[in-house]
């Protein structure tokens, strides 16, 4: 068994105070934690509060400003003026109190004259009937009579059911003719309040909660009562049959049903000097505050336990170190291994950089050989028309047609031009350069042109050449000239080969909208292709000829796959090769989009 040195107890005794002070400094930050976060909790819980607060008070006051203007209108039809005065019996007032309590939607609505009697209401005829009872004691009635208007929220005394009254005077104030009152039901807004589990209350200018979301708060004051207080109550019989004068107060404990502790804030609704209270538990965010500072702590206890390990590793590994001189040989040769080895990595990294080079010169060789071949294969074709074009005009001049040959001397101009236009587009294509931004091209006026340049062509070969009707069709996405070389190539192709497989057949070239573009169909009379031979024809230099250079397909295959087109080819039924090129439709917005971008 090793015996403990000096060093070791010096080591165990020299790291309690550090971890002593690890141990304060990770409580104080669980402690601050907690403190930060209870804090920022309680702030987004009033900052919540503050919101629901606002919503519910819209929600109070929308409910009953809707029927204010009700009692006022009542006092002023006919019915009830004559009602007053005495010059017409109550049934016709009360079918009109009737009617309007099923339009508008307002619980009852009744009339009362200057003594307190209720003379029609629009319960007249129903169990629980205001008609002839007295409601002089309460104070709307009497505030209705003095100031115009009242409103009031209390327990009914007929049918037990509490209501808020807004209350009119009718007739002038110096000789009232009575009071129209509407009572309104405010057990909807109670009734979302429960559904939503909301702990909102209303209470009355006493304190008394009178609507609440919590069943338990009910009828019960917010702070205790005076003894003033209680005799108003009694003698209004605001809310009678509820012995809310002798509840327990709330604001000792607002919780709600289930128990959970409410952070609460309120707001005074006029005119009724109406306090509204909107509580939410609390536990939530002491329970995330607690969480928080739970997680800190077991992190700075981690931290500190693995601050402690590494310090003890440390002050081992140093003593090992200063026991072994050895180690420290073996490491000057590592270091020393690992100079070489990074010297030979440099060296390396030169020479594949070296060897990157020559791979892309050799690149650039392929390219411009390339290049100069498609030249030469795409130049012959309108040479030949050119060619064609200045014989023909060699003969209206011997014919002394002066028409003629300035036709057959401008459209030998124009084969130069195109062919100029041409090597430019191969100059393009044979390049890396970044392609001139995509155009809308007419696909009737690419095959057209194309059309004219293999004339010459067409005649030596004594092909017919089926056109597509002319019409209106969307232009599609891509380069003018390259279109028409694409059409060009193909055409000549599917020509000839009508032409080796003796058919008299014209080839037939349409135009066909598809499903988001537009489709160039080509088809021959040819000897059509072997089903082998498919996948090669696309590639560069391959052809089944004994002459050409077998460019053709593969610049089509690139120049369309650099405008986002597509070439396939399938047998013709009774001989023959079907061709099909799928270009896409040019879109200005999605081109905007795309120059952006």
């Amino acid at each position: 068994m090793p015996r403990p040195t000096f060093a070791s107890f010096r080591r165990s005794s020299g790291s309690l105070l550090p971890a002593a002070l690890l141990l304060a400094g990770t409580l104080a930050l669980a402690a601050a934690t907690y403190f930060g976060v209870r804090f920022a909790g309680l702030s987004a819980l009033d900052a919540d509060l503050r919101d629901r607060l606002t919503v519910a008070r819209h929600a109070v006051v929308a409910e009953v400003e809707r029927f204010r203007y009700l009692p006022g209108l009542v006092g002023q039809d006919a019915r009830v003026l004559a009602l007053l005065s005495g010059a017409a019996p109550s049934e016709a007032a009360n079918v009109y109190l009737r009617r309007v309590r099923e339009l508008s939607g307002v619980d009852e609505i009744y009339v009362i004259d200057p003594t307190g009697d209720t003379v029609a209401a629009s319960n007249w005829n129903e169990p629980g009937s205001f008609l002839g009872q007295n409601y002089g004691f309460r104070p709307y009635f009497r505030r209705a009579l003095e100031e115009g208007e009242a409103r009031y929220y209390a327990v009914g005394v007929t049918t037990g059911k509490p209501g808020y009254f807004l209350a009119s005077r009718l007739g002038p104030p110096e000789r009232p003719l009575g009071v129209a009152v509407a009572k309104v039901d405010l057990a909807g807004l109670q009734s979302t309040w429960v559904r939503a589990g909301e702990a909102v209350a209303l209470a009355d200018p006493l304190g008394v909660v009178f609507l609440a979301g919590p069943q338990g708060w009910l009828y019960r004051p917010l702070a205790p009562l005076s003894e003033e207080d209680r005799a108003l109550l009694r003698a209004e019989r605001r809310y009678a049959g509820l012995s809310a004068e002798g509840a327990e107060p709330l604001l000792s404990a607002m919780t709600t049903d289930a128990g959970e502790e409410l952070r609460m804030a309120d707001a005074v609704i006029a005119p009724d000097d109406w306090r509204l209270l909107v509580g939410l538990p609390v536990a939530p965010a002491i329970a995330t505050a607690r969480l928080s500072a739970l997680i800190v702590a077991l992190a700075g206890f981690l931290a500190s336990a693995g601050l402690m390990a590494w310090n003890e590793r440390r002050q081992l590994l140093r003593e090992r170190l200063n026991q072994h001189a050895l180690l420290e040989r073996a490491v000057a040769e590592r270091t020393e291994a690992l100079a070489h080895e990074i010297e030979e990595r440099r060296r390396a990294e030169r020479e594949l950089r070296e060897t990157h080079e020559h791979l892309v010169h050799a690149a650039k060789l392929a390219v411009l050989g390339r290049m100069s071949s498609t030249i030469v294969h795409e130049v012959s074709q309108p040479l030949s028309a050119l060619e064609a074009t200045l014989a023909a005009a060699e003969l209206h001049l011997g014919r002394e047609d002066r028409e003629r040959t300035m036709r057959s001397v401008r459209s030998g101009r124009d084969l130069l031009v195109r062919m100029q236009k041409m090597v430019k587009a191969l100059k393009s294509f044979g390049s890396r350069q970044r392609l001139d931004p995509p155009e809308a091209v007419e696909m009737g006026a690419v095959v057209a042109a194309a059309a004219e340049v293999l004339a010459p062509r067409l005649r030596e070969l004594g092909v017919r050449l089926d056109l597509p009707p002319a019409g209106a069709l969307p232009a599609v996405r891509g380069h003018a000239v390259r279109l028409e070389q694409v059409a060009t190539n193909l055409i000549l192709n599917a020509a000839e080969a009508t032409a080796s497989g003796g058919g008299s057949d014209p080839v037939e070239v349409r135009l066909d909208p598809v499903d988001g573009g537009l489709r160039l169909t080509i088809a021959d009379r040819g000897p059509g292709i072997p089903e082998a031979l498919r996948d090669k024809i696309l590639e560069p230099f391959f052809t089944t000829r004994t002459t050409g250079l077998g460019l053709g397909l593969s610049i089509v295959r690139t120049m369309l796959d650099q405008m986002a087109g597509h070439l396939s080819f399938a047998a013709r039924p009774g001989g023959g090769t079907i061709t099909r090129v799928d270009l896409a439709l040019y879109e200005p917005g999605r081109e905007a989009l795309r120059r952006r971008a």
